[in-house]
């Protein structure tokens, strides 16, 4: 027998892949393809954004001017026809101020977004009304009464123009504090308003800290300087410091709602204890005109402007090379523990 190697021999041939190994490699070469794609349009999506950034601010009739006192803005045709302009604004969710949206989002937070939604009302002489959409449970103090202001500021801008307020689920505390600049207030039937109040909330873990033997050390200028220290009880003093000045902010938010909707500040006491109201519980007090829908609230916006027919336009973001950047902010500020609330305090004001 010939033991002799044959070195002309071919190799023996690889084992065909398997099902599983096939639809893996597929898999691969398919996410490797749209990743290559998607690099591409972001790449080219960047550029174009530049350029019509550049294009824009060079064609702007405001190009001279602050871009937050004349907020560039599409004007996108929403609802209705004729020859009077009504803008129709939303406030919805918490007032308050917060980094908002994602890293490709252009959302802002719902203050940010709503002033300059009323800015680019007022800076259009063609705008007579607003319509203002309303669905928030309150928020801030300071937020709430900003957007008021702006409100104000597009009605003392033109003697003629209006305001109609249309709550939709809830527009309560701040949500109703921003609607006392209304001319007139809309309610859905299913619509919870009202909690007219004010009020300041802490955690206060004292007793925990006592039965686990966690001590707080603060270094302080005054008595007064850590007042709502969660690991001590508020003293005497500061209870009545911090009373005195919720009462305040409650007589101006009771003040705007008499001035607002025309009543005596005694009647508005009387429901001015935090309670909620149902639309129609809210039209009995007054604190509306009426109940219904979006085309009543369309039917009073006519009826205040005296014409026959509006023309209803909404606004919109338009995305921007800055817009783009905000975003990579927000994930920082997500993501770094550095930018995180350091107080101790965990306190809030709100409506």
């Amino acid at each position: 027998m010939d033991h002799r190697e044959n070195h002309n021999a071919s190799p023996p041939a690889s084992p065909k892949p398997g099902l599983a190994q096939r639809f893996v490699r597929g898999l691969i070469r398919t996410l490797r393809s749209f990743c290559i794609i998607l690099g591409v349009l972001f790449v080219l999506g960047l550029l174009g954004s530049i350029l019509a950034e550049r294009l824009l601010t060079g064609s702007s009739a405001h190009a001279d001017r602050g871009v937050d006192e004349f907020p560039d803005m599409r004007t996108v045709w929403s609802y209705g026809e004729g020859n009077v302009v009504v803008a129709r604004i939303g406030v919805r969710g918490p007032i308050i101020r917060a980094q908002m949206g994602g890293l490709f989002s252009l959302a802002q937070d719902p203050v940010t977004s709503a002033l300059r939604m009323i800015r680019a009302a007022q800076n259009d002489p063609s705008i007579k009304a607003i319509i203002l959409e309303i669905d928030s449970p309150g928020g801030g103090i300071t937020a709430s009464d900003v957007i008021y202001k702006a409100l104000m500021d597009f009605r003392a801008s033109d003697s003629d123009r209006r305001i109609v307020a249309l709550f939709e689920d809830v527009a309560a505390s701040g949500g109703y504090y921003i609607a006392t600049a209304a001319n007139h207030i809309v309610a859905h039937p299913t619509t919870i308003t009202g909690s007219i109040g004010v009020l300041i909330s802490s955690l206060n873990l004292k007793e925990f800290g006592d039965k686990y033997g966690i001590r707080d050390t603060t270094i302080k200028s005054g008595a007064n300087k850590d007042m709502l220290n969660p690991w001590a009880d508020l003293t005497d003093e500061q209870r009545e410091l911090l009373q005195a000045m919720i009462d305040q902010m409650h007589t101006r938010f009771v003040d705007l709602v008499a001035l607002g909707r025309g009543l005596e500040e005694s009647k508005v006491r009387e429901i001015a204890d935090g309670r909620i109201l149902s639309a129609q519980e809210a039209l009995r007090h007054k604190l509306i005109d009426e109940i219904g829908y979006w085309s009543d609230a369309m039917a009073s916006a006519r009826k205040l402007l005296g014409a026959d027919a509006i023309r209803v336009v909404r606004y919109e973001q338009r995305f921007s090379l800055s817009s783009f950047l905000k975003g990579f902010q927000r994930l920082r500020v997500a993501i770094d523990p550095r930018f995180w609330p350091r107080s101790r305090m965990m306190y809030m004001w709100s409506l």
